[in-house]
């Protein structure tokens, strides 16, 4: 019988390439990414990546620029 594999989370797609250090960076970056951010102009969560440093707050409607993965604080 075959052993319980581990969840690869994002970063499974490399499968054993890159090494580990690599690829745990990669998750904890792109999970960083996917979360709703607070916006800079209104103050509520709502914000999301468009694209590479674009930024959209659905609730005030604003379309800025800012860092490319995720929001400084």
């Amino acid at each position: 019988m075959p052993a319980k594999q581990k969840k690869s989370k994002s970063a499974g797609r490399f499968g054993a390439r890159y090494g580990k250090t690599v690829r745990a960076n990669l998750v904890r970056v792109e999970q960083k990414q996917r979360l709703k951010q607070k916006c800079p102009h209104c103050g509520k969560i709502g914000v999301k990546k468009l694209s590479k440093g674009i930024w959209h707050c659905k609730k005030c409607k604003r379309k800025f620029a800012s860092s490319v993965f995720y929001l400084n604080k």
